[in-house]
């Protein structure tokens, strides 16, 4: 590829597709997708008596401020004793997307969609996962709801699953609602507009705060990573934005959770084998040990989710400059998540980074094929058919699902690399603060705090060791690779 002085968006688009390319990964909906796409006609519409209205509730979604494809809803309802009914709604993506289908096959093949900044590639045409099949403000659309009825101290008493009608009332975002809710900003315009959100919103964030005390208790991992995304003026690439935890991206994440353990419970019942989202016990543990060990911390020699917990919490409160990057050394050390499939009855493998023992993929089926497989798996059990899937074909599933994933991430990860060169291209010769990031032969790397980077240190890495502050000099960039070097410099 030969890319032209003065890269812009128009060059990470183009290293984009070819990183999709080069990892197995379709870019472009081919003409039997889009001629299926040009048939439908409408969003879904299935009146029936298993089907609920609950287009009366004060639904909302929190997502990111350009998320178009809205997977889930949420709302809650004040019980007697403290116990909350938490619903969450998930768009019914398979009431528009046939299983063999055109635009089945293409979400069979990428499995997810790919957000790399300088282009999305969608898993589904844009028509259903921004419109017809996205929980849009104001339109009515068909959901699979899961309802859980939690008490205050976060203890899920009971759940069940099934279809219904919903309504958004209000497209909320995540740092608008983070700073409502702390107090810290306004309360966000479209929350005004719509009555009784409000209300809504603060009872979803006490039950989301005790659902993560609940799961912390068990052991749950208090993790941050740093993961900046390009934030583009026009097609000019303006910065790399780090995305940081807050109170609503908890609140969201706290209830996908308790939704997903639902939805794989509810599976297990009904006697039918099911994808589940594992993370297996570390098998380098005793490198977690040691890490922790550096850093005057003792952990059990067997793998110890709680005790992992605790000297989390500690590193956090004593060092969050440098926590981003032990919480990356953890992850990589504890493994990739993947895609099994577990029997009815079987000893479910768990997640342990989220310290819950039944845990699948469900509440995102117009960004993960998984989260479609799970949606299909549960309509036959409420519509008393039999499973869509046969065993074979789901773990030869759960295995391409995975692949393809891990695919996905390293494009991904590939576009924001020359985002972070393309940033510092015209800035060779200027000095950054930074901490060192990784050390083993194929070099030192340094993470540089403003803007939030890494690079390989390719002169004065000697004596480095991770976690030490360095300060260093740019030397050279590579956007088409995606290369930063640095020089250690004493100054």
């Amino acid at each position: 590829m030969t890319l032209r002085p003065g890269h812009q968006r128009a060059d990470l688009r183009a290293i984009a597709r070819q990183a999709m390319q080069e990892r197995g990964l379709w870019a472009e909906f081919g003409p039997a997708v889009q001629e299926q796409v040009k048939s439908i006609d409408g969003p879904a519409r299935e009146p029936g008596a298993d089907v609920r209205d609950l287009t009366g509730l004060a639904w909302a979604s929190i997502d990111n401020d350009d998320s178009l494809d809205l997977d889930q809803l949420t709302a809650v309802e004040e019980g007697r004793g403290g116990a909350v009914t938490t619903l969450v709604a998930v768009a019914d993506v398979d009431a528009l997307v046939g299983q063999g289908t055109p635009i089945d096959q293409h979400a069979r093949h990428n499995t997810t969609s790919v957000y790399t900044g300088a282009e999305l590639f969608p898993m589904l045409p844009p028509r259903l996962s921004t419109d017809l099949t996205s929980l849009n403000p104001g339109a009515e659309r068909l959901a699979v709801v899961v309802e859980l009825r939690v008490d205050s101290q976060g203890m899920v008493l009971g759940s069940q699953v099934y279809r219904a009608r919903v309504r958004n009332k209000a497209k909320l975002a995540y740092d608008g609602v983070a700073a409502w809710l702390e107090g810290t900003g306004p309360m966000p315009q479209a929350m005004a507009a719509a009555p009784g959100v409000d209300d809504q919103v603060r009872t979803q964030d006490r039950v989301a705060q005790a659902l993560r005390r609940q799961r912390q208790e068990h052991g749950a991992l208090d993790l941050e990573t740093i993961e900046p995304r390009p934030i583009f003026a026009g097609e000019t690439l303006a910065e790399l934005r780090a995305d940081r935890p807050n109170r609503a991206k908890q609140l969201i994440e706290d209830f996908m959770v308790a939704a997903n353990g639902a939805t794989a419970r509810f599976l297990d019942q009904a006697g039918i084998p099911a994808l589940r989202r594992v993370v297996r016990s570390p098998e380098r543990w005793r490198r977690i040990v040691a890490l922790a060990a550096e850093h005057g911390a003792r952990l059990p020699e067997e793998p110890d989710a709680r005790a992992l917990q605790a000297f989390l919490v500690e590193r956090r409160q004593a060092d969050p400059l440098r926590f981003p990057d032990l919480s990356l050394l953890v992850v990589k050390l504890m493994g990739a998540g993947e895609y099994v499939v577990e029997q009815p009855g079987q000893r479910p493998v768990g997640h342990f980074g989220l310290a819950v023992r039944d845990y699948t993929h469900s509440t995102a089926p117009n960004r993960r094929f998984p989260d479609l497989i799970t949606q299909r798996l549960l309509k036959s059990v409420l519509a008393g058919r039999p499973a869509p899937y046969a065993p074979d074909d789901l773990q030869a599933l759960a295995v391409h699902c995975t692949a393809q994933e891990d695919a996905a991430n390293k494009v991904e990860r590939r576009v924001r690399k020359s985002a972070a060169a393309l940033l510092l291209e015209h800035r060779v010769g200027e000095q950054f603060d930074g901490v060192v990031t990784g050390q083993s032969e194929k070099g030192t790397w340094v993470r540089v705090f403003q803007p939030p980077v890494e690079g390989r240190v390719v002169q004065g890495f000697r004596g480095l060791e991770v976690a030490d502050r360095v300060r260093v000099r740019l030397v050279a960039t590579d956007v088409e690779r995606g290369f930063i070097d640095f020089a250690r410099t004493s100054a």
